[in-house]
């Protein structure tokens, strides 16, 4: 592609190759970088000035919202995951019209106190988190690139598991609690109950009781999730003549981003709801699971590695439909924000 400087053209002089400094503009550069092109027209002006960037408690506080308003939509998908996936490891087989029949249609709704309590700690923190060290990493650097979202999307989802990951715990419980044996219940009352009675009968660490599953799919959904969902933004933007940020280009990269993690992260989700659920074995005094690679060989082995895979679909409708909400909360949200402060 030629690209003809204004100066030029008001000469109508004939075509010339302009020198980097002419066309090399910042978004030029960064656009550059991230999608490898080797030629790029100059960007076209605007008389309009570019929106102040919102302020950090507002990023972290759309980004919560945003989770906690997907997380409502999900949560009968996400109970239905957890339920298939540890129905192998108390021998039984998962039926959805049993689990209807047996608890009825609004179980599928137990533990979602307890998981939109869950995402005013993860999704405030994971997402929050990454737009904050992303732009501090830019301006390190003076560039953001693929690699560097990818860096800081592992690093963010990492530590925003550790930092919520009781109530990780409290969700995965009370999601999956009536389907136990009437004598292994534990026949919680809601979130204060499950944060009391889990620090008084198994102590504070139970609380990050399978953190370490937890935190390596909180990394690689920080990966899969944040990082690309930023990348196929921009890749959308540029390939399908999307306008940056609107919905139908969130929601593209959404559902990009959201299939791409959940067939990543499906072995360490089944990991760590086994760990959170997992109770000392009545002999022994000890716990079956010990660690991310020892419970992935034990399944495997006994059960097979696809039971690791045991309930992919109604996992991936929760990936899938909670990256689409949230992001798309998230950016009305901050879209409305903005349009009543100006």
């Amino acid at each position: 592609m030629e690209v003809y400087p204004a100066r030029q053209l008001a000469h109508a002089q004939p075509p010339l190759i302009p020198s980097s400094r002419e066309v090399r503009t910042d978004s030029a550069h960064s656009f550059v970088e991230q999608l490898s092109t080797t030629t790029i027209a100059a960007p076209k002006m605007s008389s309009t000035p570019a929106p102040a960037p919102l302020s950090k408690p507002i990023v972290f506080a759309t980004s919560g919202m945003g989770g906690m308003l997907g997380w409502v939509l999900v949560h009968p998908a996400n109970t239905v995951a957890v339920r298939m996936n540890l129905s192998s490891m108390q021998g039984k087989k998962f039926s959805f019209a049993g689990m209807i029949r047996e608890n009825g249609l609004m179980s599928v709704y137990d533990g979602l106190a307890a998981g939109v309590w869950r995402q005013v700690f993860y999704a405030s923190s994971r997402f929050g988190l990454f737009e904050t060290c992303r732009d501090k990493l830019h301006e390190i650097r003076g560039k953001t690139d693929f690699a560097g979202r990818v860096g800081v999307g592992a690093v963010t989802g990492a530590t925003a598991a550790m930092i919520s990951c009781p109530m990780e715990v409290a969700t995965v419980r009370m999601s999956n609690d009536a389907t136990l044996p009437a004598d292994q219940r534990r026949n919680y009352k809601g979130v204060a109950d499950v944060v009391k009675r889990i620090y008084v009968e198994e102590g504070a660490a139970a609380f990050w009781r399978g953190s370490t599953p937890f935190a390596q799919r909180a990394a690689l959904v920080g990966v899969f999730q944040v990082a690309t969902l930023d990348q196929f933004k921009e890749m959308y933007a540029h390939y399908l003549n999307q306008k940056k940020n609107s919905v139908p280009n969130v929601f593209c990269a959404a559902m990009t981003s959201g299939l791409i993690y959940s067939i990543a992260t499906m072995p360490l989700e089944a990991a760590k709801n086994r760990m959170a659920n997992q109770k000392p074995d009545p002999k022994t005094g000890k716990l079956p699971y010990t660690g991310t690679l020892q419970l992935m060989r034990a399944v495997s082995a006994n059960e097979g590695f696809l039971a690791l895979y045991n309930g992919f679909l109604p996992y991936y409708m929760r990936c899938g439909g909670h990256t689409v909400a949230m992001f798309i909360a998230v950016q009305m949200l901050r879209d409305a924000y903005t349009n009543s402060i100006m």
